[in-house]
């Protein structure tokens, strides 16, 4: 997937006020409009030239766009990084794969950066029967260590508030919350604060703020739903011999068997000793069988010793 410039293709500076970018695009649009236009890539242009501003209109989708495409120049491969947009506080309850208004009108790459937030969140102007109107929820996704679904710690969070400034500039501010993590907290559950989104109109309430909960990758578990899964790197003699092996988890250590005859690839079910709920999720465990390195004269001689004396065949063996 190739990188888009959209402040290229209005002909803008990346620093241009919304009013500039406003005019950049009518201009263009009285240009490459299909029922006019005598261009023969009218309509491709048109296309593009719509996504470009559909980002670059938005507060909040420019603010994010901005962050991302640092460094990339038009055309470059591009990939986001992973979890580029946590942290980021958008209005507006949609954010769900799938859910954008119109995505099939834009390309892959506005798909790929903005699927996740839903339809077109604009400022809203009240009118009449709107006096009294609640706040609009907002939405963040928020990074947690997969140790804090079993503590239920106090954790401050910052996330980045994208702003139009007087001059009409994009701007990012920063706003910090203490909030209290619940015990049992998965991946992809919603953290509801009350209060925290958009104030309301007239004497109406704000709305609320809506935190998706991801783990941070982790150097030793993965979470799968509830479940947690583990690499266990097991000796040669305790996969062919079986053996009961203590396994570190956030919970404290937890002692497994291993059956005789283990091998590689082979994957182990310890039930309820997943992630914390009602009934707690299991831990599920990859067995990776380790040999030693053969870095001395005696353990040179163990491997030779298995050699002549062990009818073995790895390359025969299930097929007989």
């Amino acid at each position: 997937m190739q990188f888009k410039d959209y402040y290229q293709i209005l002909g803008v500076a990346r620093d241009e006020a919304a009013d500039n970018i406003k005019k950049a695009f009518r201009k263009l649009a009285r240009k490459y409009h299909p029922d006019i236009s005598k261009e023969p890539d009218a309509e491709a242009r048109m296309k593009e030239i719509n996504e470009a501003y559909t980002v670059l209109s938005d507060p909040e989708k420019r603010a994010a766009y901005d962050q991302v495409g640092k460094g990339y120049q038009p055309g470059q491969d591009f990939r986001p990084p992973p979890d580029w947009d946590a942290g980021f506080e958008f209005s507006g309850e949609g954010y769900a794969p799938g859910d954008l208004h119109g995505a099939g009108d834009f390309s892959d790459f506005f798909a790929e950066l903005f699927g996740r937030m839903g339809g077109q969140h604009g400022p809203f102007h009240a009118g009449h029967g709107a006096a009294n109107l609640r706040g609009e929820n907002h939405h963040a996704k928020v990074l947690l260590d997969i140790e804090d679904a079993y503590t239920s710690p106090s954790r401050q969070i910052s996330l980045r508030v994208p702003n139009v400034d007087g001059s009409g500039r994009v701007r990012l501010t920063t706003r910090t919350l203490n909030v209290k993590i619940p015990k049992g907290v998965h991946e992809g559950q919603v953290i509801r604060l009350a209060g925290q989104g958009a104030p309301g109109f007239g004497n109406a309430p704000p709305g609320d703020l809506m935190l998706e909960v991801h783990f941070r990758p982790h150097g030793r578990f993965t979470a799968d739903g509830r479940d947690l899964q583990l690499t266990l790197p097991v000796a040669p003699w305790e996969a062919a011999l079986g053996s009961v092996i203590a396994v570190d988890l956030p919970q404290g250590p937890v002692k497994v068997r291993i059956p005789a005859g283990a091998q590689s690839g082979r994957q182990l079910r310890v039930r309820g000793k997943g992630l914390p709920d009602n009934p707690p999720g299991d831990l599920l465990l990859n067995i990776q069988v380790i040999l030693p390195p053969a870095d001395s004269p005696k353990a040179k001689q163990i491997y030779e010793n298995m050699q002549s004396e062990l009818a073995f065949d790895p390359r025969r063996e299930g097929r007989d």
